[in-house]
């Protein structure tokens, strides 16, 4: 069986991984997840302008 491409990479992570950055590799869309005990949340992270932050998305290509 081929190995699934994630879509998701992690990059960066503080606290114990408990708060982590996450690109999402199509979009280049960076976003903010958060887990605190058994709960835990996920939100884009966006500029001042409320547009959302951007990585280009050939810059995670192998």
């Amino acid at each position: 069986m081929a190995k699934k491409e994630e879509r998701f990479i992690k990059v960066h992570s503080e606290n114990f991984e408990s708060e982590l950055i996450l690109v999402d590799k199509e979009t280049g869309v960076n976003y903010l997840f958060v887990s605190r005990g058994y709960a835990g949340g996920l939100t884009p992270l966006l500029k001042p302008d409320g547009t959302p932050v951007v990585t280009p998305v050939n810059k995670y290509d192998e």
